[in-house]
């Protein structure tokens, strides 16, 4: 029997999607990294980008790019958080490639990569405006570069790369990427060779591929979000990208079961305060409702707007740690004590879902 909460992960829908997104990416002579971190690193996701034609395999985390390269992942694999001095010798030791905005994050690693025998390869960030990891003066940028190239001899630089629409939620416009690729020049310039890797951003930088302004120079993006949330994912809902209608927006789904179905009132009753979570929400009284309560909560999956209910006319009411409200007033369906409820998920809610104790996974 099936244990509740239950995430469901389609490996057939999320080949799909992935090999469409690299075909989308060839075209424009662009190659692509899976990321896998959305979902906790699940080794079985690795292989699929492989099989759909990943290039790299990447991840923020060094325990997920460990369990892709013992579950047997052959391309190379990137660490896309800028590393920390306490996990340099396992960088060395597990990964191919980093990210890399610091000298002496830099000089550490020549030395762990030394010692270990090996050569290291290395991105340079540049910061281009969403200010995250990467360097902002672009002349510092390029007397790093030098001294990568020149002096440190453990090291390879294989190119440079930027990060947009995360933190500072700018948008990865073809003047963001000519900016990028301007920045490869003066350091090529410097170095005097061809950088092999141009990184141009994320799977919100899939825009200026859709819209034939992505520089020839850039060669590599870093896609996860795409591939696992499809058409419910920022270049549908936030950017209203038509290009997305086209991926499954359903190859990791939640099953929660139902624990409580009553008909109760729809506004609190008493002096409201807070909620657990140190709110005031707002509630509308719709008078006497059907509701159901699922044996799921914020604790596992984070905010409600990143669930989606598959069920006709549901909609969620509130949540707590614990659990969620759902109201099924307006449904044909009455769902009853042990039923189960289908959602749809948001990147955000399947990071949680995926890293929960409490929630089981189930791959197909």
């Amino acid at each position: 029997m099936d244990k509740y909460p239950a995430l469901r992960i389609d490996h057939s829908k999320l080949k799909y999607n992935m090999k469409t997104i690299v075909g989308w990416c060839t075209e424009a002579g662009i190659d692509v990294a899976g990321i896998i971190k959305v979902s906790n690193g699940l080794p079985s996701a690795a292989l699929d980008y492989e099989e759909a034609g990943a290039k790299w395999i990447g991840s923020s985390r060094i325990e997920q790019l460990r369990g892709a390269k013992n579950a047997g992942v052959k391309v190379p694999l990137l660490m896309i958080r800028v590393p920390m001095l306490s996990e340099l010798d396992e960088i060395v030791e597990v990964c191919d490639y980093s990210l890399q905005s610091e000298i002496r994050t830099l000089e550490a690693i020549n030395e762990a990569a030394a010692a270990a025998g090996k050569i290291h390869n290395v991105i340079l960030m540049a910061d281009t405006g969403d200010l995250r990891e990467g360097f902002i003066d672009y002349d510092e940028m390029t007397e790093v570069a030098v001294k990568v190239e020149n002096e440190l001899h453990n090291l390879h630089l294989a190119g440079i790369g930027t990060n947009l629409g995360c933190t500072g939620s700018v948008k990865p416009t073809g003047e963001k990427m000519e900016l990028l690729v301007s920045i490869a020049e003066k350091i090529e310039k410097a170095i005097g060779r061809e950088l092999e890797i141009i990184s141009g951003g994320a799977s919100s930088s899939l825009m200026p591929v859709f819209d034939g302004v992505m520089p020839e120079r850039v060669n590599m993006l870093r896609i996860g979000e795409a591939s696992f949330v499809g058409d419910m994912g920022d270049l549908r809902t936030a950017y209203g990208r038509t290009e997305a209608d086209g991926l499954y927006g359903d190859v990791v789904t939640l099953d929660a079961q139902v624990i409580e179905s009553k008909t109760k009132p729809s506004h609190p009753i008493g002096e409201l305060g807070v909620n657990a979570f140190g709110e005031r929400p707002v509630y509308v009284d719709r008078g006497n409702r059907r509701r159901i309560l699922l044996g799921v909560g914020r604790a596992d999956y984070g905010e409600t707007g990143d669930l989606v209910p598959l069920l006709d006319g549901a909609f969620i009411e509130a949540a707590s740690g614990d659990h969620t409200i759902v109201d099924i007033e307006e449904c044909k369906t009455k769902l009853e004590v042990g039923d189960i409820m289908t959602f749809k998920l948001k990147y955000s809610a399947i990071l949680r879902l995926s890293g929960s104790e409490n929630v089981k996974i189930y791959e197909k």
